[in-house]
């Protein structure tokens, strides 16, 4: 896929919304994809996407190559009398983005309603006001109405998910910001290594998916996983650009120095678990990216996790590789990438899947 089509198609993909558990409108645009490309794409009955590229040499690992198709988002949590809405975050909400924000809620019929989260007038707020980061639950969405009836009619109740209003916006020839980069990054790539892997041959069977839930509990590809029952998977998501004042001497990363290689995360609050990459898919990566000329940034992280940390519980031990495109801004509604990166992601896990044969070494050791 060429760098403007991928582009192209990662802006079409931000502007679709697709909160944890109703990511119908990604995936559907991503089984249509990924059908074009491989022949066939079904939809699971939790909402993953699959589709199946069958390898030349049976006795060649499976490989599951994914994306999570879902964005960060709130749910309604109440319904004020006098029309305005309380939420509750659903993923990892940054509060102090919030006040003055525009939203999208998601009606009982499926269709989007907009809203804007309320802020105190700045004329009227006191000097500790003006500095302080109010608590989600302290703050309030106006979607125009004026009674709780109101706002019911318009098909809005208590449990309905809401999200960052979709965007997309070029900040130069190569840079996109907008939301959900995180991860429609992601699905964008899946669909250049779908249509790139069509028209070469490849000994281990590969299966393609779009996955649910990452945002919300980060087990969606479990279920994807349990059915096709790969040997190895590969996740493509975001990882922490440094380029930034805020971040620089904590990550090596930058926009525009090309994909990158997760070789281990882990979240200590509350869930405790994360991924340590398969050696062998590491050394893979390094291999097909120096034998290319192309370069391969590499990332280490505690308090963050992805799909991987539970993909690899399924059967025997499913050997796992998170590689991923530097992100700016990550899980705010002005998520900023480079097509190069994601370019770069695409032909380098492409040559990696055309690499795999029989003697590649499943275990760790």
């Amino acid at each position: 896929m060429r760098q403007e089509e991928l582009k192209e198609l990662l802006e079409q993909l931000m502007g679709l919304p697709a909160p944890c558990g109703y990511e119908e409108k990604v995936a559907l645009v991503m089984r249509d994809l990924l059908a074009d490309y491989t022949g066939q794409a079904e939809i699971d009955r939790a909402g993953n996407v699959m589709a199946t590229l069958p390898g030349q040499d049976h006795k060649a690992p499976s490989l599951m190559i994914f994306a999570h198709m879902d964005q960060l988002g709130f749910m309604v949590r109440k319904i004020e009398p006098d029309g305005l809405i309380q939420l509750d975050r659903m993923g990892g909400i940054p509060e102090k983005v919030l006040p003055g924000l525009k939203i999208s809620i998601r009606g009982i019929d499926g269709s989007y309603i907009p809203g804007v989260i309320g802020v105190k007038s700045h004329h009227q707020a006191t000097q500790e006001e003006k500095y302080r980061v109010d608590p989600i639950t302290n703050l309030f969405v106006d979607v125009g109405a004026s009674s709780k009836e109101e706002v019911l009619e318009r098909g809005i109740h208590v449990g309905c998910p809401a999200i960052y209003q979709p965007s997309a916006t070029s900040l130069s020839e190569h840079r996109v910001s907008g939301t959900a980069a995180d991860n429609r990054g992601g699905c964008a790539v899946l669909a250049a290594v779908a249509q790139q892997l069509a028209g070469k041959s490849h000994r281990a069977t590969i299966h393609l998916v779009g996955t649910v839930w990452e945002e919300f509990n980060i087990r969606g590809a479990v279920f994807a996983a349990r059915k096709l029952k790969p040997d190895l998977a590969i996740g493509l998501d975001v990882v922490m650009s440094g380029d930034t004042p805020d971040l620089q001497g904590r990550y090596d990363l930058a926009l525009g120095k090309g994909p990158a290689v997760g070789l281990y995360n882990f979240h200590g609050r509350g869930t405790l678990n994360g991924c340590i990459g398969h050696p062998g898919l590491y050394h893979l990566a390094r291999q097909c990216a120096q034998r290319e000329g192309m370069p391969l940034q590499e990332f280490a992280s505690i308090g963050m996790l992805t799909d991987t940390a539970y993909v690899q519980m399924e059967g025997g031990y499913v050997g796992c590789l998170d590689m991923g495109f530097p992100a700016r801004y990550t899980h705010t509604p002005i998520e900023t990438v480079d097509i190069r990166d994601l370019k770069g992601l695409a032909d380098l896990v492409t040559n990696m899947a055309v690499g795999l044969g029989p003697d590649f070494p499943i275990k760790r050791y």
